[in-house]
């Protein structure tokens, strides 16, 4: 990829993660994600477009609000840079062709809702709706998978972990878990759905495991599965191919 593509595609992700912000802040709280204008959650005073340069302000601020010196939350930021990298990915795998729209779309709703159910420990229904629609009008668009081999993708993501959710009431995933691995199921067809599955408890068991060892987390502290979904659909997105190989030869 070429410096000068690669610097529009960081800085568009950045201008992107910065309303990725104003969503994941407002979407939960059923706010209007246009008006008000971006203000101060503490002070409530409108910030000006110096305040609102995506990651260069935070920098530039020293994290603080420039009108009451209220700490700004590092989250901001941190999902900037995140969606910035994302987009970066998604060119390095797909090239520069129209179809890589798709993907900022999805990466960005997965960016919103990893960070929703982080806090909220939910996944707003309108962030199954996007990623649905935006498939469905990109297929239409630019024949991305066969239509039954996606469908398959979606059963197959979601039946699990909706027997899940059945036999554990509730206690170890929610419905939301279940609606994104159908939302995303979708995009990776049958098999890449089952990979999906696959890491998203891999990483789930690691991480959980983790915290708690690290007692950042203790055994009554809910751990969302959200982000864990989000995060295998990603490792299946990029390198679908190489682990494809590596699962076979693993069976063969």
């Amino acid at each position: 990829m070429e410096l000068y593509a690669s610097n529009v595609v960081f800085l568009l992700g950045l201008i992107i993660g910065s309303f990725l912000n104003v969503a994941i802040a407002r979407i939960p709280k059923n706010q209007s994600v246009a008006y008000p204008p971006s203000h101060c959650p503490l002070c409530e005073h409108s910030l000006k477009p110096i305040d609102l340069i995506p990651l260069f302000s935070f920098l530039l601020l020293k994290g603080r609000c420039r009108y009451c010196g209220a700490p700004i939350s590092p989250r901001y930021p941190l999902v900037e840079a995140i969606n910035a990298f994302l987009f970066l990915a998604v060119v390095w795998r797909f090239g520069l062709e129209w179809s890589i729209l798709v993907y900022f779309i999805v990466v960005s709703a997965l960016v919103v809702a990893s960070f929703i159910d982080l806090k909220y420990l939910m996944i707003p229904d309108r962030i199954h709706v996007l990623l649905i629609v935006t498939f469905v009008v990109g297929n239409l668009m630019f024949q991305m998978i066969p239509w039954t081999d996606a469908l398959l993708g979606a059963l197959v993501g979601s039946i699990p972990l909706f027997l899940v959710v059945l036999l554990t009431g509730g206690s170890g995933m929610g419905m939301g878990d279940v609606k994104l691995a159908f939302s995303l199921g979708w995009y990776l067809g049958m098999g890449g759905s089952l990979m999906m599955l696959f890491f998203s408890f891999i990483y789930g068991a690691l991480i959980s495991v983790f915290l708690l060892a690290s007692k950042i987390k203790t055994k009554k502290d809910p751990i969302p599965f959200g982000p864990f979904i989000a995060l295998a659909f990603l490792t299946v997105l990029f390198w679908y191919e190489l682990l494809f190989y590596w699962y076979l030869g693993l069976i063969v």
